[in-house]
């Protein structure tokens, strides 16, 4: 799927022919929305996509806390709604936080929404399948003036005045075909229907991958973001707060692991890369779990990462912010566990993005 290795010609066949029948259920329900068959809806108040084009991690939740954390700063009342992937919400719709209380546990608003809510103040947090009854909703309770869709760029039912699209620098579009072949949503024709573009997950060597965005997006704004890893929290066996014992993380640096080992465990789309990520910061990584993205966690995991940890002999345990919030209070941990966050960077861009963003959004709101 990402053009990192080949499958056998048998299963290659049947994934081609997958991906070519998925295309064309694709392209169809495009040109129904395209011709106007399929009707879009309209909500009251700017409206604002963050999605992509292809399955896995680009960053579209630290996205979506900068983006609505700046639009505050700046002066607008944004509501966040999500779909609430895998949530018991995610039919029905619920109002993950109302702006001063975090309301639906992990399990109920989805992993993601729920850090979303715990991250962002006064601006409320939704979840829910059909996002323009939700979207209704979160205008009926709170009047935002804009309202942050996270992973719309697909859901063609509501109409946006904003599309912005993440695309990862390191696996770009794959192997360039639809899933299940290719991690491509959509074709990458798809593409013209983005307004602003985002280069994710940057280095210093992401030229490249900004010459080819620039090919294929004609003309349109391309900003290069950078994710930057910190600890977000340290928590002892019991999970109870223990960062006060290292004295390194009040600047949420992760000086106090440079001389450690440690066990990393994960749930996300790329748990190679956060091993990896982990690696680069640490002084070895002595054995590692990785789960599928948006993993339930069940008392044999916990079982399972503990064992191997103390096997190992691992000073640390690390996992991601997203894996925390669903395990917080169940995991049993013979050692400390360090949790990764992840913040957006737009380094010198900063400026630049936020004034674009702000004009587009101020010019949007109704």
């Amino acid at each position: 799927m990402t053009g990192e290795k080949i499958a056998g010609p048998v299963f290659q066949f049947l994934l081609l022919v997958l991906s070519i029948l998925y295309g064309i259920a694709v392209r169809l329900r495009g040109f129904l929305y395209d011709h106007g068959i399929f009707k879009s809806q309209t909500l009251p108040c700017g409206v604002v996509s963050i999605g992509n084009l292809t399955v896995g991690g680009t960053g579209k939740t630290p996205m979506t806390i900068y983006l609505a954390e700046m639009l505050k700063e700046a002066g607008f009342k944004p509501a966040v709604i999500s779909r609430g992937y895998k949530g018991k919400a995610e039919k029905k719709g619920g109002v993950v936080s109302d702006r001063h209380h975090v309301l639906l546990e992990p399990d109920i608003a989805g992993d993601e929404p729920f850090m979303v809510a715990q991250k962002l103040k006064e601006i409320p947090v939704l979840v829910g399948a059909d996002r323009f009854q939700i979207g209704m909703k979160a205008m009926e309770k709170f009047s935002p003036d804009v309202i942050i869709f996270d992973d719309a760029f697909q859901h063609r039912r509501l109409e946006r005045d904003l599309d912005i699209v993440l695309v990862d620098d390191k696996s770009f579009f794959g192997n360039q075909y639809l899933l299940p072949m290719g991690i491509l949503r959509e074709p990458v024709s798809g593409i013209s229907r983005g307004d602003v573009f985002i280069l994710t997950r940057c280095d210093e060597h992401s030229d490249r991958s900004f010459d080819r965005l620039t090919e294929i997006a004609h003309g349109k704004p391309i900003f290069k973001s950078f994710h930057e890893p910190y600890v977000c929290g340290i928590y002892n066996g019991t999970g109870q707060d223990a960062a006060d014992s290292y004295s390194a993380t009040t600047s949420h640096n992760f000086d106090f692991l440079k001389t450690s080992k440690v066990f990393v465990f994960s749930g996300i789309a790329k748990n190679e890369e956060f091993r990896a990520t982990v690696a680069g910061l640490v002084e070895e990584v002595v054995g590692a779990v990785g789960f599928n993205d948006h993993h339930k966690y069940m008392e044999t995991d916990f079982r399972l990462i503990a064992g191997k940890a103390k096997k190992c002999s691992a000073a640390f345990l690390v996992t991601t912010e997203k894996d925390y919030v669903k395990i917080a209070d169940k995991i049993q941990s013979p050692v400390d566990i360090v949790v990764v966050g992840i913040r957006i960077s737009f380094k010198q861009d900063a400026l630049k993005f936020s004034e674009f963003i702000k004009d587009k959004v101020a010019h949007s709101s109704h």
